[in-house]
């Protein structure tokens, strides 16, 4: 065999195009299913608070919410950063590494804000107003949110996007008008925009600290942030806790593990994938799975106009968020 001639000109040498492995590509159905979670989570939320409202305070409902969910909390934070550990043995675990200084006090002021002062107001609102009108008008957060990220994050706002958001935003207000089933009371309504006002600004300064830090470590100390500034409540939910009937009681417990601790590690996930007004875009079918919810085990039937406003929420999230 003949050795090939120094001067013959080499072989080229071939670009081999690299595998990409199936759990490399992007995928969209877990950020689907984690945000389907969320909503329905979240749509059982205002039927619960309604339930055990009958028997708790609105503090003293959000406290014994609140302590469930960091409870709940604590133990999935405990379970995940040990299996990472025992993953990688010689690995830093930087997702799971704690804020510091300002990002810290971040984190705090957004768990006072969403698990502090929007559970309060929203648990107010509800001991005035039926589920499906608080839920429809805590939606309009999402159009705070989604105008604000164009102009705080300088996320682009399609055209797709604004028209769903105009959409819904037509079906809210229908509801404003009278309510969900009829009768809209004063009070209860400005606890409710109230309550928007809050989901809106921790929704905005959530998606700015979930690029500091993982989800469930920001869910984690917010929790445990407005569990702290709910304290003061402490006498009267124990009071209460003594008096109120054992399915009150469960339903408070269900608030924190399930909407609470469950759905916002979903809605993290979402949140930390998507952009704000996406994410918060498809928050709008909250509050027809509420209606849903309400109509039937609640017994709180909706008008003709809110029917058509909850269609037109529903049609609008769809048209935002379709790509």
């Amino acid at each position: 065999m003949s050795s090939p001639s120094m001067t013959e000109p080499a072989a080229p040498i071939r670009a081999v195009p690299a595998y990409t492995w199936p759990e490399d590509r992007p995928r969209s159905w877990p950020i689907v299913a984690a945000a389907g979670t969320t909503i329905l989570l979240w749509a059982s939320a205002f039927v619960g608070i309604r339930f055990a409202g009958h028997d708790y305070s609105p503090g003293a409902m959000a406290l014994g919410r609140m302590v469930a969910a960091s409870a709940a909390l604590s133990v999935f934070v405990a379970v995940t950063a040990g299996r990472r550990r025992a993953r990688t043995p010689h690995v830093g675990t930087r997702p799971g590494t704690l804020p510091r200084g300002g990002v810290l006090g971040l984190v705090a002021l957004w768990g006072v804000a969403w698990f502090g002062g929007y559970n309060v107001a929203l648990n107010a609102a509800e001991r005035l107003v039926d589920a499906g009108t608080a839920a429809l008008l805590v939606a309009v957060a999402p159009i705070l949110v989604a105008v604000a990220a164009v102009l705080v994050l300088g996320e682009r706002l399609t055209r797709r996007l604004g028209v769903g958001v105009a959409v819904a935003f037509v079906g809210v207000a229908l509801i404003a008008a009278s309510g969900f089933t009829g009768h809209a009371d004063k009070v209860g309504v400005a606890l409710a925009v109230l309550s928007a006002l809050l989901y809106a600004f921790a929704v905005l300064l959530q998606k700015r600290l979930l690029a500091r830090m993982a989800a469930p470590t920001m869910t984690w100390l917010g929790a445990l942030a407005g569990t702290a500034a709910l304290l003061p409540f402490a006498p009267t939910l124990l009071a209460e806790l003594a008096a109120a009937p054992p399915a009150a009681t469960v339903g408070v417990l269900f608030l924190g593990v399930f909407p609470t601790a469950i759905g916002f590690l979903t809605w993290g996930y979402v949140l930390s994938r998507w952009t704000a007004g996406r994410t918060t875009a498809a928050t709008y079918l909250v509050p027809p799975v509420t209606v849903l919810l309400s109509w039937t085990l609640l017994g709180e039937v909706p008008a003709p106009l809110a029917l058509l406003g909850g269609a037109l929420c529903l049609t609008g999230v769809v048209f935002a968020t379709r790509r």
